[in-house]
């Protein structure tokens, strides 16, 4: 009790406060920007979080993501373009219902269901986060490795769309990752004589490209858009609410727990979470034939269970230093740049911070419906930006942010650079998230194998007979042959 209270104490602070409001309008205006994805709007915080302690820094964080996955479902209902990935598994059951005049209904549901699921991921990371922590204690070099490899693994997995491109974009971010002096022999290695290289691609700038500056890039080739808005009433948006909950209960607890349970595995997502929940909705409900013509039991499903996971990938960034999507990786990187070292040693240093991250999902989530409501109301005006304003304020920001971490110009060219890779891998159906995941996850698995070999006289079996190491080996060699299993038993179906 008396760490929740010190964790309290960090929240109950005017300047905290402050952070958490505006964290909160930046969140539901990025959310509601149809293109603009909270990956984005975590990247552009960064060059704010310098001058931030590390509490008010990670509440930011904390606040703008489950904000803007939220608003994300505002301009899918109302223009059929989701705001952020994660509202694309329910854009066509949200603007058929707004169509047929069930828009208030629908954004009701919206708010109402997305705060339910992250106050249960919440309650989740609350529970499970120090408990894993004392499993990690018993963790050696052996255990990093797999798990970091089973979260490479899993990230392939459950790519969108086709998984040989997930694994070549997730092949391309581990070659970034072997940029620069080699951890082992202290040998430079893909320099090419850069002096800059030496210390490896930042991965700052490189997330900000991926995800900043090939948005830009692709509003540019686009051009200017313009969206016929459906109008909707906003004070009648959570009338019968407490209906669709008590029709919907059991759907609500499935979808936050699998929403949760998603989010714990390295290297899936909220989109990844919605549309899982959408297919398990699907086939467990009485009205399938309703998904895809305007089903609000879709919609309560996916969105529980993409505000769910957002707590959930917090799980293993905390807990093993291992990020469980794109957002907690940029959290990782803010973690070290305020001296904290994400694992399970932060449950014992710094128990108070962990308290007060814990703390602001709750707060992030109740002050979601009043932010929300504001935010439906004033969404046609978020909606009527122009991109011609508001595509040079983000690129201003990527220049700003990827400067100010080392005052390099390199780094701006760096992050450029990305910008362009980024563009290309996605005009081509190429997923990005593999790619950052791998610069991330790429020096973890080669310390830890490296370390390993040097510590047992490259005695591989090690790898295999110790116990938890056994356990998470098998599991990731499931995951690889997995998609074989399915194929297998896909065929062995159409012939019966």
């Amino acid at each position: 009790m008396d760490i929740v209270l010190q964790g309290l104490s960090h929240l109950i602070n005017l300047k905290v406060i402050l952070v958490i409001m505006l964290s909160a309008i930046y969140g539901l205006f990025v959310g509601a920007i149809p293109g603009l994805t909270a990956t984005m709007a975590a990247a552009l915080l960064i060059p704010f979080t310098f001058f931030m302690d590390p509490v008010p820094a990670l509440v930011s964080i904390v606040t703008m993501s489950a904000m803007a996955i939220f608003a994300g479902d505002i301009p899918a209902a109302l223009v059929r373009i989701p705001g952020t990935p994660s509202s694309a598994a329910y854009t066509q059951d949200s603007f058929e219902l707004t169509k047929q005049g069930k828009g208030e209904l629908v954004l009701g549901v919206d708010v109402v269901f997305s705060a339910i699921g992250g106050l249960m991921g919440a309650v989740i990371l609350m529970t499970s986060a120090p408990l894993l922590a004392e499993i990690a204690f018993k963790f050696t070099t052996f255990e990093y490795f797999w798990l970091a490899a089973l979260g490479l693994s899993a990230t392939v997995m459950v790519s969108r769309g086709s998984q040989i491109k997930g694994a070549l974009s997730l092949i391309l971010g581990l070659f970034l990752s072997t940029i620069g002096i080699d951890i082992t022999l202290g040998y430079p290695r893909f320099t090419f004589g850069s002096v800059e290289l030496l210390s490896g691609v930042n991965f700052i700038p490189a997330m900000i490209g991926l995800f900043g500056v090939s948005e830009v890039i692709r509003s540019v080739m686009q051009g200017e858009l313009a969206y016929p808005i459906a109008r909707v009433r906003a004070e009648k948006i959570f009338s019968g609410i407490f209906k669709m909950f008590k029709r919907y209960k059991v759907n609500v607890l499935r979808s936050g727990l699998l929403g949760t349970f998603i989010g714990i595995l390295p290297g899936a997502g909220a989109d990844i979470a919605a549309w899982i929940a959408y297919a398990v909705s699907k086939r467990c409900s009485k009205e399938p034939e309703k998904y895809g013509a305007g089903s609000i039991e879709a919609i309560v499903d996916s969105g529980t269970a993409n505000n769910a996971c957002l707590a959930g990938d917090w799980v293993p960034a905390l807990v093993f230093g291992i990020p469980g999507d794109s957002i907690t990786a940029i959290v990782i990187g803010v973690l070290f740049m305020k001296g904290l070292r994400p694992g399970p040693m932060i449950f014992e240093t710094q128990p108070d911070i962990v308290y007060a991250v814990y703390l602001s999902f709750i707060l992030a989530n109740l002050l979601m419906i009043p932010f929300g409501y504001l935010a439906i109301k004033s969404s046609s005006q978020m909606l009527r930006v122009p991109r011609n304003i508001l595509m040079p304020g983000i690129l201003m920001f990527c220049m700003v942010g990827s400067f100010a971490i080392n005052n390099s110009t390199f780094d701006v060219g760096m992050m450029m650079v990305m910008g362009v890779i980024g563009y290309f891998l996605e005009a081509n159906g190429f997923p990005i998230a593999p790619v950052v995941l791998g610069i991330v996850l790429g020096p973890i698995v080669e310390k830890n194998f490296m370390m390993s070999m040097i510590k047992t006289d490259w005695d591989v079996t090690q790898f295999f007979t110790r116990p938890v190491s056994a356990i998470l080996c098998v599991m990731t060699i499931f995951v690889w042959f997995f998609p074989v299993f399915a194929a297998i038993l896909e065929r062995a179906k159409k012939r019966g």
